[in-house]
């Protein structure tokens, strides 16, 4: 069955949804002090990361 939603909105929803997801875990590493050992650009890299993955999941989506 084919998705009739607008693939602008699906691609959004999957880059909010990774990104929350990587964000949590950023925080909870941070708060534990796991994290005060990894530089800013590696946090940086895994934020970036974590979007450009919930675009192509959402264009991924789109082709089913």
């Amino acid at each position: 069955m084919r998705n009739s939603s607008n693939p602008a909105v699906t691609i959004l929803l999957y880059i909010l949804g990774i990104g929350l997801v990587v964000t949590a875990a950023l925080l909870v590493l941070k708060g534990t002090g796991l994290i005060s050992v990894i530089p800013e650009a590696i946090i940086w890299a895994i934020a970036l990361f974590s979007i450009g993955s919930g675009i192509l999941a959402g264009i991924g989506s789109l082709r089913r």
